[in-house]
Formats: structure tokens, sequence, C-alpha cells
């Protein structure tokens, strides 16, 4: 099995898919190709129709989407216990996977992943409402799966496919220094430590190319 991602610093729909892999401990070999640059493409004219990381090729098959990528390792490989098991639960954890895979757009756009950043953004109402709606999701889930707002979980009690599809936004937020509810934070402190989350900073702080796009703001 072959993982095609991108820049460790700036490349988040890459993270989900990557984070899914690592968590599930399928084996799998990582080849990482620099955004922005003509090799770029060209690495990928012959395995992705859509020119795009991150493109899991697991013998004759193909992925190319992260959300997809998730639950093809999920279904191939997990027998489904990357979602809750309980149904309301797992049909929760669906929705909030999907609203993070297509929604979010303000935040998305304005406030890019850039894990080596600290950086100042000027947030308008738009990006204000996709902050509160995640601040929500997240105190609501640990409230509802810790005994303490201080402590952090993950979104279901057990690691699931919503935990990869928020993980870039925990990134952003430490990078742009978002405020966020005490339940929150505790969930943000509790994705960094994971093992896998310190593997990809370290990797991403190690980058020393500079993707121009991606360097929103100012220096804090």
């Amino acid at each position: 099995m072959k993982l095609y991602i991108g820049n460790k610093n700036y490349s988040s729909w890459s993270l989900r898919a990557w984070l899914m892999a690592a968590k599930s401990g399928v084996k799998f070999d990582e080849v990482l190709l620099q955004l922005d640059t003509d090799s770029f493409y060209q690495q990928l004219q012959s395995i992705s129709p859509t020119l795009k990381v991150p493109t899991l090729v697991d013998g004759g098959i193909t992925v190319w989407d992260s959300l997809s990528i998730c639950e093809y390792i999920n279904d191939c490989y997990l027998s489904g216990a990357a979602w809750p098991q309980e149904p309301k639960q797992k049909a929760k954890a669906r929705s909030l996977a999907c609203e993070m895979h297509s929604g979010f757009h303000a935040l998305r756009n304005a406030l890019p992943m850039n894990i080596r950043a600290r950086r100042y953004v000027e947030l308008s109402p738009a990006i204000q409402q996709d902050i509160a709606r995640i601040d929500s999701i997240w105190s609501q889930q640990m409230t509802e799966f810790t005994p303490s707002k201080n402590q952090g979980t993950w979104l279901f009690g057990e690691w699931s496919i919503a935990d990869m599809m928020f993980a870039p936004v925990v990134m952003r937020f430490f990078t742009y220094e978002i405020e966020v509810s005490q339940a929150s934070r505790a969930y943000m402190e509790f994705i960094v430590s994971q093992p896998e989350m310190q593997a990809w900073i370290t990797a991403a702080k190690a980058e020393t190319e500079i993707v121009e796009a991606d360097e929103a703001g100012v220096d804090r």
C-alpha cells in the first residue's frame, strides 16, 4: 500500500488520510510530494485522476479523497471499527465527519494549515461562525465522553474517522491562537499529545519548503 501526501506542514487533507493509516496499524509506504511544484503534478499524472493528494494505492485499487481513504481502510482492514458501533453515535460521527469534509469554507480558506507558524489573522464574521460551530461540536463531545471539562478524549470516547477529519483544524487553531472553550482546548491538547500526531508535527517543523499561498496572516 502506498499513500501519496503533500508537505506535512501545509497539507491538511494529507494529514487526515495519513493519520487514519497510522492509527489503523496498516502497513503503508509514505510518498511525500512537494506541493506547488511541477514535479508534484508529474508524479501524480499516472496515479491520481484529480492530480491531488492524498491518494492511496492498494494493489489495483486507487482511492483519491481523504474521507474515502478513511472509509476504505476502515472497511478493508478494520472491519468497520473506526466508527462508533452504536447506531445513533455512528450516525452522528458520520454526520460530523461529512460536515467537516464539505463545510467550514471561510475558516479553511482564511486559516490554512501551517504547523510551523504562529500567526494573526483578522477573523471575519463568517470565520467566527465556523469557529463557534467547531467549538460547540468539540465541547459537546467532551461533555458527553469525559468526566471533566479539563480532560480531553476522542470525540466519541474511542478514536474514529471523525477525529481524523478534525485533526487539521486542531493544528489551525494552535497556529492562529484561536480562543475556544476549556473543554475544546482539552480536546486539542489531547489530539496533539497522540504519538502519531507528534510524529507528523515533528516532521512538519523540520520541513523548509514554503508554499506562499498557505502563508496567511502576520507573525505573532
